[in-house]
């Protein structure tokens, strides 16, 4: 079996080592990679937003089975188009997509459904926007509607930083035709979690929780980033809550989304506060997280081609998915600067000492010309560990990033410190 992966980071390394334990895959490409992909399969040098390219590769190299990492080739068709040329590809198409590139299609899907979620509002105009924020109980939360790569979300504690936060998106336009909308939702407390389940459309999987550190500074401090560190299972997880979510929020989504001629098939992740009152949903999401990946692909028992195939063809029912009952923990190694201005090109040093019980997932690496590693990006390995409990993972992850080494690395220390 010929395998393509889409994407660059630690997810999609995460998803070529997993899948490379299936007997019946032969070729893995990753397109375009990172300096660890390249350890598992093929680099490619096609771009994971190059729809066309991507067709033509797999067409040529008669490719069985795509698998999409991120969200935007997802929003832009890439299943509607290789589905139309007979290729298997995993992934929701791009109406159904919308359910993460679309806050108010999410919102307004979540009204149909009965799903429980945050008050909202939704505006074009920044002046009828700030006339409505004026009205409002503080702290409120403020969403550019479309895809934003995770800096599109304004938690604003007072009608001050909400007007700033609404002229950014409206009227500076910092996120581009992402932010022609805006979504204004009450703020929410409780705690947080990311919830994932497999779907082929009409059933769904069982259901693994995991916790995600979304802010760069410790004791989640300081400007949001694509994720720092996770941990599941999260401590308050039980099989009451997971079947209250299965029941209120998965299955209505998943039957809604039937029901309208909106099939959904693929990986569904649902961010989720629970409150006093019970879950309530923050936003949903049509692939795996980031770093949510790294600590529940190592939980994972069922063959995940297994899991793939059987949602592609309609049959997931027939298929269990087996979660293990040990903790994984996943710590973040970032550039120095990072999520704003960061250096990148220095080597990385020690990952060779490290456990071989310790997984290393490159994100923003590549290999220089003397085939060394070196930093490309913000976020640049995730170790993950994984142990009997969460503060076993937790401590023999961190006594492993301590063996590595770049010039600018940043860690945060307090990775699920529970």
């Amino acid at each position: 079996m010929n395998v393509l992966i889409i994407g660059s980071g630690g997810r999609e390394h995460a998803i070529a080592l997993k899948i490379s334990e299936n007997q019946d895959v032969e070729n893995i490409y990753i397109a375009p990679g990172n300096g660890g992909t390249s350890n598992v399969g093929t680099n490619i040098n096609i771009q994971e937003n190059d729809v066309g390219q991507l067709l033509a590769f797999s067409l040529e190299k008669a490719i069985n089975l795509t698998i999409v990492g991120p969200e935007v080739p997802l929003s832009l068709g890439i299943v509607d188009v290789f589905e139309e040329n007979n290729l298997r590809i995993f992934g929701p198409s791009q109406k159904a997509s919308e359910i993460e590139s679309s806050k108010l299609f999410s919102k307004d899907l979540m009204r149909r459904c009965e799903v429980d979620t945050a008050r909202y509002a939704a505006f074009d105009d920044p002046g009828n926007a700030i006339e409505y924020i004026s009205k409002q109980n503080y702290p409120i939360v403020i969403k550019a509607d479309g895809l934003a790569a995770g800096k599109g979300v304004y938690i604003c504690e007072n009608l001050s930083e909400a007007t700033s936060a609404v002229n950014e998106i409206l009227v500076d336009r910092r996120f581009g035709a992402s932010g022609q909308k805006i979504v204004i939702e009450e703020f929410l407390e409780g705690w947080e979690v990311s919830v994932f389940a497999f779907t082929d459309g009409t059933s769904s999987s069982n259901l693994i929780g995991a916790c995600d550190h979304k802010q760069i500074g410790e004791g989640n401090t300081g400007p949001n980033t694509g994720g720092m560190g996770a941990y599941s299972p999260p401590s308050r997880w039980t099989k009451e809550l997971m079947d209250q979510i299965n029941s209120e929020i998965i299955t209505p989504i998943i039957n809604g989304m039937l029901k309208e001629g909106n099939v959904y098939k693929g990986v569904l992740f649902v961010g989720l506060m629970i409150t006093s009152s019970g879950p309530k949903v923050l936003e949903f999401n049509c692939r795996l997280g980031d770093p949510e990946t790294q600590v529940i692909l190592p939980l994972l028992k069922t063959d995940l081609i297994d899991i793939i195939q059987h949602c592609i063809d309609g049959t997931l029912e027939t298929q269990e998915v087996v979660w293990g009952n040990k903790s994984a923990v996943c710590v973040v190694m970032a550039s120095g600067g990072y999520p704003a201005k960061y250096e990148t090109g220095f080597i990385i040093g020690g990952m060779e000492t490290i456990d071989p019980s310790v997984e290393i997932y490159h994100a923003g690496t590549k290999l220089n010309c003397m085939k060394q590693t070196i930093t490309n990006g913000g976020r640049v390995l995730a170790l993950s560990a994984v142990a009997n409990s969460v503060e076993e993972a937790r401590e023999k992850v961190y006594r492993n990033v301590d063996k590595v080494d770049f010039k600018n690395s940043y860690v945060r220390r307090d990775i699920a410190k529970i």
